[in-house]
């Protein structure tokens, strides 16, 4: 039965991939869920590096955006909110900083900063290049805390233009080392994993964001779960929430050859917690959706047939307690 649910999938998505017919107007925005904990984490955007639409995507999927029926998506990006130590972070600095930042203000915490710190994964265009916002041309910002691991440090530190942020203290690089330990304060810690991918100007990190009483694993990008050397359904089991790759729904999504940009497929990763039980699936929480991604879209029968095996997406606007 199993192995039929899956390969129905694989079915569905030729059928209604890109090409699918948008059902919905507008993005939906989850309503914010009731925070019981000071700490919590909060979803600022769910797309791939390159965000919703594209540039020049003439496909079905953007041109529901231009034809008023989907809304655009923020690039993948999380907070973390303490309220008790009136502190607040971005887990990557997105092309969407500027809004990102405002939400975080708005709807979360009004601390007179715009941000306390921010957590750098690696260095592909949606996960650092918001840090321009930070410079003389923009706010120009004083010494903002960004977290950044070695070759990510030295990437910053010796290329225009982001070495005149640090030249001109718009930014204050903060060293990282794999598996050891960042304390944040007495409630919260947080530590950088790396994991396997594309490292052509720095390496990859994913992080574990741990409050007082329940932790979280963020793996935006990662080439395929097998190149890692953790195992990805007991790193899974050991924290509340995981926020997962899932760049693509499946193989044939693309007109290219998927191998040059390996992701782990949603697809793939639903096959490896397959046999887990139902709590141990509800904990993942895709995110990184690509253009051409029907997961990305709010209303989806291919997104409601993973939904029905228990895993769960990611939507701007949840909230996590920690």
């Amino acid at each position: 039965m199993k192995t039929f649910q899956y390969s129905s999938l694989i079915l569905f998505l030729l059928v209604f991939a890109c090409h699918q017919k948008p059902e919905e107007k507008i993005e939906i925005v989850s309503k914010a869920i009731k925070i019981k904990s000071q700490q919590y984490i909060t979803v600022l955007g769910v797309a791939q590096d390159a965000g919703f639409p594209q540039i020049n995507c003439e496909k079905k999927c953007c041109m529901a955006f231009y034809s008023g029926k989907e809304s655009k998506k923020l690039v993948s990006c999380l907070g973390l909110v303490d309220i008790e130590f009136n502190k607040k972070w971005l887990f990557d600095a997105t092309p969407d900083i500027t809004e990102q930042t405002q939400i975080l203000k708005e709807k979360h915490l009004d601390n007179g900063k715009v941000i306390d710190g921010i957590f750098l994964t690696h260095a592909h265009i949606g996960h650092y290049t918001g840090l321009m916002q930070l410079g003389r041309e923009a706010m120009g910002a004083k010494n903002i805390p960004v977290y950044t691991m070695p070759k990510m440090k030295t990437y910053l530190e010796t290329n225009g233009p982001w070495n005149q942020l640090v030249e001109l203290n718009n930014i204050e690089l903060k060293s990282l080392k794999a598996d050891s330990t960042v304390n944040l304060n007495s409630k919260l810690k947080v530590l950088p994993i790396q994991v396997p991918h594309r490292d052509e100007y720095s390496e990859t990190v994913g992080y574990k964001i741990e409050g007082k009483n329940k932790s979280a694993l963020f793996i935006p990008d990662i080439d395929k779960w097998h190149k890692w050397n953790r195992n990805i359904v007991e790193e899974v089991k050991k924290v509340d929430y995981a926020f997962l790759d899932a760049s693509f729904f499946n193989n044939g999504e693309l007109e290219r050859d998927m191998s040059e940009i390996p992701h782990p497929f949603i697809t793939e990763t639903t096959t490896l917690f397959e046999d887990e039980t139902m709590e141990t699936k509800q904990k993942i929480h895709f995110i990184h959706f690509n253009h051409t991604n029907p997961a990305l879209k709010d209303q989806n029968r291919l997104k409601d047939s993973i939904r029905n095996l228990g895993f769960r997406f990611a939507k701007r606007g949840d909230n996590f307690d920690l």
